[in-house]
């Protein structure tokens, strides 16, 4: 991605979007806060394209594509989904080598023998014609189950091109340990939807080759930090959010430890902690319903660089977190945040997410 470019398609959105407020409330300062797009149906996930441009996905659905000036445009051929509960269309991913390939990576919830299911679709974006072609699913978790909850679907381009996945447990706590299944897991795969290479479940009989790490309840943000280290953060049940730095074939206990309780007030599974099972780095009780998360590395805020910025979707705000013992040190609450679904840093360093309730992109700035 041209970073210049950018920088300067930036610019010229930033004096056509109305400015909200003189200013947000930080650690870092007065910081500008700039309404990017508005008029979003429970928008889900964006993504920069290289002329500074910008997808959006919606629930239900629909993908647009955010012109400078903050003029949205409809993209068509967007494959059919499941719009039901937390389904719809759901992440987009623009890869690396978008400049060259043209191709984009979505997450969607697809209907399945049985309900439905996690599904990655890959397409060829027609900028010109503002349509998908050649769209494919190139992968799709099984079996199908019924539900509209916990699809997980965060995208990540790992360091080798490579794809992670997030699956939630799709409500059937059970299936997040059980190695033959998809729910409850991180997968990695490959641009074509096939097992990565040197995935840690490969040769074992009757695992999902996919599987990268296992035992997770519902991740729905994901992020790298400077390093290429994989980080996640989940749903928990009535508290216990988790934080978690993913290890290749780890197991994250769900359900059979975890910080939290039933919303019944029943306790889960044998407690906190148990050998063999990975502890997160850190969690919130009560819950935060969490989604959306970024690590920041740009150079705007260099005093941020390193931290964990993840989206709240229950207490409306933007949680920073940071150290060696990593806790929550920050939270950056505005009208703006107001069920923040995702969260991304721009190639000007900048800091964009999205607000649900609002319906809208807002861009955090010096």
């Amino acid at each position: 991605m041209d970073r210049r470019g950018f920088v300067a398609a930036v610019a010229a959105a930033t004096l056509a979007a109305p400015v909200l407020a003189q200013g947000a409330s930080t650690s870092q300062g007065q910081l500008a806060m700039t309404r990017m797009a508005s008029g979003f149906q429970t928008p889900w996930a964006l993504g920069f394209l290289p002329d500074g441009s910008f997808l959006v996905t919606e629930r239900r659905g629909r993908l647009y594509r955010v012109e400078k000036d903050g003029s949205k445009q409809r993209i068509a051929g967007v494959p059919d989904v499941a719009d039901s509960g937390q389904g719809g269309l759901l992440d987009v991913l623009v890869p690396r080598d978008f400049a060259q390939s043209a191709q984009i990576f979505m997450t969607l919830s697809k209907r399945q023998p049985g309900g439905s299911g996690t599904a990655v679709a890959r397409a060829r974006l027609d900028l010109a014609a503002a349509r998908l072609r050649d769209v494919q699913i190139i992968f799709e978790i099984a079996p199908g189950s019924s539900g509209g909850r916990h699809f997980g679907s965060r995208l990540v381009e790992a360091p080798d091109g490579h794809l992670f996945v997030t699956v939630g447990d799709r409500g059937d706590r059970p299936s997040a340990q059980d190695l033959a299944r998809h729910n409850g897991s991180i997968l990695k795969i490959t641009r074509a939807g096939a097992p990565a290479p040197g995935n840690p479940l490969a040769d074992r009989p009757g695992a999902a080759a996919e599987i990268w790490s296992f035992g997770h309840r519902n991740p729905q943000g994901m992020a790298l930090d400077s390093r290429g280290q994989l980080w996640a953060v989940e749903h928990g049940a009535r508290g216990g959010d988790e934080v978690n730095k993913i290890t290749k074939g780890g197991n994250y206990g769900w359900p059979v430890i975890a910080y939290g309780r039933h919303y019944s007030g029943g306790t889960i599974g044998e407690g906190t902690a148990k050998p063999g099972l990975l502890q997160p780095e850190h969690y919130w009780d009560p819950s935060i319903a969490p989604s959306g998360m970024m690590i920041y590395q740009g150079s705007m805020f260099p005093d941020w660089r390193g931290d964990i910025f993840v989206g709240s979707l229950k207490f409306d705000y933007i949680s920073r977190l940071s150290g060696n013992t990593l806790r929550e040190v920050e939270a950056l609450k505005m009208p703006e945040t107001k069920r923040v679904r995702d969260i991304r840093e721009a190639p000007d360093g900048s800091i964009w997410f999205i607000s649900e309730d609002r319906g809208a992109v807002f861009r955090l700035s010096q």
